[in-house]
């Protein structure tokens, strides 16, 4: 928002303003293009975290997919485990409630079995002594000898049920305690099975508890690489707006270059056509160590040529200095204006040696190779520009 609102005041004051001078266009001129580039180079830079970032995303989403079906996978056996462990829990719990009634009913049978044999063991005393020599008051006691043959078949009627009847609960008591062994030997077997169970689901709930949290953990990572797209794509968003608009602006400055050489034209300050039968002459001799073109990220409008501190620089072509000061970049600078749309530029001066205004001839000494502005060593920057654009100067060497 701070940037649209610079550019949207830069825009107003340049459209605002009335004609400005020549070397004033110039500096506008040359910042905007250095905005513009910068701007460029912000915008590739914020495509090629986009690209990265995509890429990224593209990946995670790969991975959550993936992760999704094994966290489906495992919460199914999951739930089946947990199902089969449920039921291996209640078939436990009725065996262990069955083995319980079975050990009270085995207990009551003992009991009864006790009980019964001391009945019996009675009964046999009491016949026992019915068929000694006391039978003789049996006999005597009797009325008559059906009366004793009744008592006597009544004893051993007596004891004979009670034979049976310990007998029947002795095999109860056997079934039951062979019915319980039964129980606690199947309640066993389930009761390891349900273990084994009940260690498997832990150990799947463990397995679906990893998987779940690692797919957290990148949908996590994926929300914020979104985020960070997004935040890239405004920046790449807002860099275009800017670049846009001051684009504009290098129109509009383009327009002043082209109104100013106009006018120079039209009054006749020009001197001549500007560019001899040859062309332009070289403003000094050295080898280029830097040429015209793209460098460091950025478009390097002129050529650099090489040569010790303090080498005179001469006119490339008659014409008038539009401009003679410092601008930023460019330290120490002259703009002669030949005409035709055609002028030349010369940076990083030690000192002028001509004014603005001054009109010059092909070859004259216009100031001296220095390092002043944007500058790694002396060497004289040199620019060729028509109609305000910068082209190649070895086109016109």
């Amino acid at each position: 928002m701070a940037r649209r609102l610079a550019l949207g005041l830069l825009l107003l004051t340049l459209i605002g303003t009335a004609p400005a001078a020549a070397g004033d266009v110039y500096q506008h001129k040359q910042a905007v293009e250095d905005r513009i580039q910068a701007l460029h180079d912000r915008i590739a830079g914020a495509r090629a975290q986009e690209g990265v970032l995509t890429t990224k995303i593209s990946a995670l989403n790969g991975q959550i997919r993936t992760l999704e079906g094994q966290v489906s996978n495992a919460s199914d056996r999951l739930v089946a485990l947990q199902r089969d462990l449920a039921l291996h829990r209640q078939k436990l719990e009725r065996l262990t409630q069955l083995y319980r009634l079975e050990s009270r009913r085995l207990g009551f049978l003992r009991a009864q079995y006790q009980e019964a044999v001391r009945r019996l063991d009675r009964r046999l005393v009491a016949i026992y002594e019915a068929d000694n020599p006391d039978t003789v008051a049996v006999l005597f006691a009797a009325t008559s000898l059906s009366d004793l043959v009744d008592q006597l078949d009544y004893l051993n009627k007596i004891g004979s049920e009670d034979q049976r009847i310990a007998n029947e609960v002795d095999s109860a008591k056997k079934a039951m305690a062979a019915a319980r062994a039964r129980t606690r030997e199947t309640r066993a077997g389930v009761a390891a099975e349900t273990h084994t169970i009940a260690v498997r689901t832990s150990e799947q709930r463990a397995v679906h508890d990893r998987l779940l949290a690692s797919q957290q953990a990148l949908v996590s990572t994926r929300a914020h690489e979104r985020q960070s797209l997004a935040s890239a794509k405004e920046s790449e968003r807002e860099y275009l707006n800017e670049a846009n608009g001051l684009a504009q602006v290098s129109a509009q400055l383009t327009a002043q270059i082209q109104a100013a050489q106009a006018r120079s034209a039209a009054s006749g300050s020009s001197t001549g056509s500007g560019v001899s039968s040859s062309g332009l002459i070289w403003p000094v001799q050295g080898p280029i160590t830097s040429p015209f073109g793209m460098r460091w990220g950025r478009m390097h409008e002129g050529i650099d040529i090489g040569v010790p501190y303090g080498t005179p620089i001469h006119a490339a072509a008659a014409g008038t200095v539009i401009y003679a000061g410092w601008m930023s970049g460019y330290g120490n600078l002259t703009v002669i204006d030949h005409g035709h749309g055609l002028a030349t530029a010369y940076g990083h001066q030690s000192a002028l040696a001509a004014g603005n205004g001054a009109t010059v001839s092909q070859g004259q000494v216009i100031g001296y190779v220095g390092c002043t502005g944007h500058c790694f060593g002396p060497h004289l920057h040199f620019e060729v520009r028509v109609n305000g654009t910068p082209v190649d100067p070895l086109g016109y060497l």
